[in-house]
């Protein structure tokens, strides 16, 4: 398929995560015709103007969905929160590729089932991962260093004067309730209030994070079999804000196990978005996007199915792609045990 024939939907797309998703895409290809659709379209008019080959579209996922009121999409990316699964089954029904990244663990069994009883023919990606998967494709690229790994604590730091629009802004008020996490080789269903942890910050403070369902702790324990698995959402201030520039958004990770060498090892790495929270999210979505239409140079991936960013996104140079987007990525500490 000619790249100038591709159209993709990006449901939210003239929103802070949404935005970011179109200006990535548009900067490697310039004839992908983009469909910037949501609830009111005339505040993504200036945004179409300025990518080109760009249009805004009316969509309400609380009224309906119609796909019939467009011509052939190629893509549809959901930049929004779509509870009811309404872009991803109908991207499913069609053959239509998809990107979603607003699901918890425990929203996506309803379309993982949907596609067990159908024929996918498009890649349907589940990309509820933190920064949609950022964060556990960084870890997979450090798993490599390990020979077995017994414990990974996560966590992801929001700097309350990072700007973020509603789909991250509902997402962060919903941060409570049950978490799943790994223990001892256990799956627990937590109160997140109820079991906080301790994070040890870039600059030696520490904050009180709580656990978080995000689709990294099955995802990681599915491909390091470590027994301990937690993600913790944490507030404060971020290493941009330190430096009195703009509030970035910080991925804290911290593996423990044996290293190929043999040496037992504790190694702890921080990974930040100097343009926050909606741009790293928007990253994490545009390397998947990459892929599915084989854009920069990628190979199009055309085998129809159900994903996660880990199994459809390259990692043996995810480190340096992310640099490229001018994301730091930083050792702090390499223990022995």
């Amino acid at each position: 398929m000619e790249s100038q024939k591709k159209r993709v939907l990006i449901v939210g797309g003239y929103g802070m995560v949404g935005s970011h998703i179109a200006r990535l895409i548009r900067q490697v290809d310039h004839h992908i015709e983009l469909i910037l659709a949501g609830r009111n379209p005339q505040n993504g008019i200036s945004l179409a103007k300025e990518l080109n080959h760009a249009e805004t579209a009316y969509i309400n996922l609380e009224e309906s969905f119609d796909l019939s009121h467009f011509q052939k999409i190629d893509l549809i990316i959901s930049a929004v929160d779509d509870h009811s699964n309404i872009l991803r089954e109908t991207a499913i029904l069609n053959g239509i590729a998809c990107i979603a990244v607003s699901e918890l663990a425990d929203q996506i069994s309803p379309t993982a089932f949907l596609g067990l009883h159908k024929t996918i023919i498009a890649p349907v990606v589940y990309a509820g991962h933190w920064q949609a998967g950022i964060l556990t494709l960084v870890v997979k690229q450090l798993a490599n260093k390990f020979r077995d790994i017994k414990t990974i604590e996560l966590a992801g730091l929001f700097d309350p004067k990072d700007s973020v629009g509603p789909l991250v802004a509902n997402e962060v008020s919903d941060f409570v309730g049950n978490a799943l996490i790994r223990k001892e080789g256990n799956w627990l269903s937590l109160q997140a209030k109820e079991n906080p942890r301790t994070i040890d910050l870039y600059n030696h403070s520490s904050v009180i994070g709580y656990p978080l369902s995000t689709l990294d702790v099955p995802s990681i324990a599915a491909f390091t079999n470590a027994k301990n698995i937690r993600f913790d959402f944490i507030t404060g201030e971020s290493i941009g804000s330190n430096k009195g520039l703009h509030a970035s958004h910080d991925l804290y990770m911290t593996i423990e196990g044996t290293l190929l060498s043999g040496e037992k090892r504790k190694l702890s790495t921080i990974v930040s978005g100097p343009r926050g929270n909606s741009h790293l999210t928007a990253v994490g979505v545009y390397l998947i996007a990459e892929k599915i239409l084989g854009l920069n140079g990628q190979p199009e991936h055309k085998i129809g199915g159900l994903y996660l960013p880990e199994t459809i996104v390259p990692i043996h140079n995810i480190s340096n792609r992310l640099k490229g987007f001018g994301i730091e990525m930083m050792e702090e500490t390499s223990e022995s045990l």
